[in-house]
């Protein structure tokens, strides 16, 4: 099943808890606008090349669309349609006043050149600029873009519209980024761990965790977790996978991936298939890499008694049904890696300011914000009876629909 039938599949059955008609129904589906453009630029050599670029703006009720850029081969209308549905009730979970979008460039950007990845963002830019807006829609970086390319985005969209600061977020700290932006995913997934441990009666210190990914959200996770006295036991990245049972350096395979672009040929731990990362003996499994990691191959495997979705719709639905039988308790993404959109959404706030916050503020503002979007979704489980994905669906959904009704757009 691929992403938007997934994402699609579980808004339906939230959906049927809540009781939408299918007018409502359909019209919170539909999404507001898809973009799709060709984006052609010389490259260093002379040469032309073409790319084509999307952005999917969803839904509106709530506020300005949000949602980010990525650089990535795959990147396809339906997995960008799928994302930014989920950014819509991501955004409705964490309560911050956004809509959801999604966009990206099918490119491969580690076979261009900085010169040629600027060229490329910049046309993008000139493509769409139209089309987003402070108060309209926000973009941020994802997978293979970053703060370099938001200040390209932010540089040329403030050529037709005067300086703009809060028109992206996840801007370089000089060009009004906020503080606390690049570990806000990672700390995001602490204060969930932590939030979901207290209703066990547990804490993050003496657990297990096995993170699968170790980019922006699992290196800053591992790094917090291990802080708190978590035992990181197992770790992967492209390069390959680490286990040590009696726990792993984090600050010293932070600087042997910063050094190697990796994690492969660390000395510190063994070398494992990549894999099986997933299925190693742990308390508390983190798959904060791609989508559609954990499926019905590999879900009778797994040894957590916990997974957090650090990634975007890292469990196929089957997975869900095998998982939950076991008795797995399952974060959901749209809780658990909210922490970056809030974070953004501070950011964007502090930009319309013109008044910039101390890391503290809003390091601790962002717990607030996990804490009690952790205590809303708890209340929607009770209500409809249902597990920690459908309790976060049915309290973004049902948001989102109160917002359209309220609007008038839902009759």
């Amino acid at each position: 099943m691929n992403a938007l039938a997934a994402t699609n599949r579980n808004f339906k059955l939230a959906s049927r808890l809540l009781g939408l008609d299918s007018k409502l129904e359909k019209s919170l589906l539909i999404p507001f606008r898809e973009i799709k453009v060709e984006c052609t630029i010389p490259k260093d050599d002379g040469t032309l090349a073409s790319f084509v670029g999307f952005r999917v703006q969803h839904d509106n009720a709530r506020g300005p669309m949000k949602g980010g850029i990525r650089y990535h081969p795959e990147v396809e209308p339906d997995e960008v349609n799928a994302l930014a549905q989920l950014m819509t009730w991501k955004t409705a979970v964490a309560k911050i006043p956004y809509g959801g979008a999604k966009g990206g460039i099918g490119c491969d950007p580690s076979q261009l050149s900085i010169s040629e990845l600027e060229r490329l963002t910049r046309v993008f830019t000139q493509k769409i600029h139209d089309l987003i807006g402070i108060h309209t829609d926000v973009p941020a970086p994802d997978m293979g873009t970053g703060p370099q390319t938001m200040a390209w985005i932010l540089d040329e969209y403030s050529k037709f519209h005067g300086h703009s600061p809060a028109v992206v977020t996840g801007k370089p700290i000089d060009l009004g980024g906020s503080l606390g932006r690049d570990a806000a995913t990672g700390r995001g997934v602490l204060f969930a761990t932590e939030a979901l441990l207290n209703e066990y009666g547990k804490s993050i210190s003496g657990q297990r965790f096995a993170i699968q990914g170790f980019g922006n959200v699992g290196s800053w996770a591992a790094k917090l977790i291990s802080e708190k006295g978590g035992k990181i036991v197992a770790v992967s990245d492209v390069t390959g996978a680490i286990k040590n049972m009696n726990g792993i350096d984090i600050l010293s395979l932070l600087e042997h991936a910063e050094e190697n672009r990796g994690i492969k040929g660390f000395d510190g731990a063994d070398s494992i298939d990549p894999d099986s990362i997933l299925v190693e003996d742990c308390d508390i499994l983190v798959p904060a890499a791609l989508g559609g990691v954990i499926n019905r191959e590999n879900a009778n495997e797994i040894k957590a008694k916990f997974i957090i979705e650090g990634a975007n719709h890292p469990t196929d639905p089957e997975a869900d049904e095998i998982l939950k039988k076991k008795g797995v308790v399952i974060l959901p993404d749209i809780y658990a890696n909210s922490g970056g959109v809030t974070v953004s959404y501070f950011e964007w706030v502090q930009n319309i300011q013109g008044f910039m916050w101390d890391e503290e503020k809003v390091n601790k503002e962002l717990k607030t914000y996990m804490t009690r979007g952790f205590k809303d979704l708890k209340e929607m489980c009770m209500t409809h009876s249902c597990d920690l994905r459908m309790g976060a669906f049915t309290l973004g959904i049902n948001r989102v629909a109160q917002a359209t009704v309220i609007r008038g757009w839902g009759s």
